[in-house]
């Protein structure tokens, strides 16, 4: 009985995992991207002398964290959503209610696989980082990963609620792009949370990236990431899902 149960759902994650693999646009964003722009980053030689806006820090250890952040936000509003919409715009939800399948099963394996494919590439920043350009691995490894799985849910949450409002593949790419950016400025791509003026820092840290780029700073420091951080992005992650679900239309 219990492979009878579970037979449906695994079959839909094989099938879901090789049209994954074979996207090639999919697989550029959710693994390439980030890992390239570490690579360009890092060969630039201002970004490997020490800063002391940073407290002695290299731009390249900071950007090792954003990258990561990155890596997570790109995922979950460019890789997913118009997926997950393009299905729904091809009536293909709608053929799912009538089989054995019920559609959850496609949003699961879809939310499973580019959280994977996020984490993957995440692994890929940190030794890119530790092996080319001698950046340390975070020194609190339990509460990294804590913040890191915050921050993916928080992440794919977005991504669900963007696919939740957009009709067509179309739209929930321009909706994507529309948080996209703000989310990166909010990471620190274009200037360090720890950098920016106190009132922005104090603004964007109520963000779930911004809040993500300080507890993993912190955690990789060898600190405990302040756990109002970790509640900012607890609190996100909820109520962006709470949203999606509200939202979230099959047909």
């Amino acid at each position: 009985m219990s492979t009878t149960t579970h037979s449906p759902g695994v079959a839909v994650l094989r099938a879901e995992a090789r049209l994954f693999r074979r996207e090639p646009g999919n697989l550029f964003w959710a693994l390439g991207f980030p890992p390239v722009l570490l690579v360009i980053l890092g060969s630039i030689t201002s970004f490997r002398q020490p800063d002391e806006g940073l407290g002695g820090l290299r731009l390249i250890d900071v950007y090792v964290q954003i990258l990561v952040l990155v890596a997570l936000i790109t995922t979950g509003l460019q890789t997913m959503p118009p997926v997950l919409t393009g299905y729904r715009e091809r009536g293909i939800l709608r053929r799912m209610s009538a089989t054995p399948v019920r559609p959850s099963a496609l949003l699961s394996a879809q939310m499973g696989l580019n959280g994977v494919a996020a984490l993957v590439t995440v692994l890929v920043c940190l030794t890119i980082g530790r092996l080319a350009f001698d950046v340390p691995l975070p020194q609190e490894g339990f509460g990294y990963a804590l913040a890191l799985l915050l921050t993916a849910a928080a992440a794919l949450a977005l991504g669900a609620l963007v696919s939740a409002l957009a009709k067509t593949a179309r739209m929930a790419t321009a909706i994507g792009m529309v948080f996209f950016f703000p989310s990166l400025f909010s990471a620190g791509l274009w200037l360090p949370v720890q950098s920016m003026p106190d009132m922005m820092r104090h603004i964007v840290v109520l963000t779930p990236f911004g809040a993500a780029s300080q507890a993993l700073g912190q955690a990789s420091a060898g600190q405990w990431p302040a756990w109002s951080h970790l509640g900012v992005l607890a609190a996100w992650a909820i109520v962006l899902s709470v949203a999606a679900a509200r939202w979230f239309r099959w047909e």
